[in-house]
């Protein structure tokens, strides 16, 4: 074993983990994409139709937090995954890639 295999390793591994996450996003985005705005069709639409009384302030300040929660949550991955240089540039690089193709 050379002293290049570790470095080689977290390059591979970080490219090839880049690339699954960065196609799997895509590919989540878009569908979730597609049910939020089913979703807030069918709000307008209930509300047109005199169903339903949508208190707007109230959903954005819910889909603010919710949005917070999530980027709150994300931080912590994000600085694990910086606290490795060759990992992370390869990830970065993969995930780009990923995110491409998906």
């Amino acid at each position: 074993m050379s002293e290049w295999d570790p470095i080689l390793f977290q390059l591979g591994t970080g490219a090839i983990t880049g690339f699954i996450v960065g196609y799997a996003l895509k590919k989540l985005m878009k569908i979730l994409i597609v049910i939020v705005g089913g979703f807030l069709l069918v709000l307008a639409y209930l509300q047109w139709s005199g169903i339903i009384k949508v208190d707007y302030s109230t959903l954005i300040g819910k889909i603010e937090n919710a949005t917070k929660n999530i980027i709150g949550g994300a931080t912590p991955i994000v600085s694990q995954i910086t606290a490795n240089i060759p990992f992370a540039g390869s990830f970065m690089a993969g995930f780009y890639i990923g995110y491409k193709k998906g």
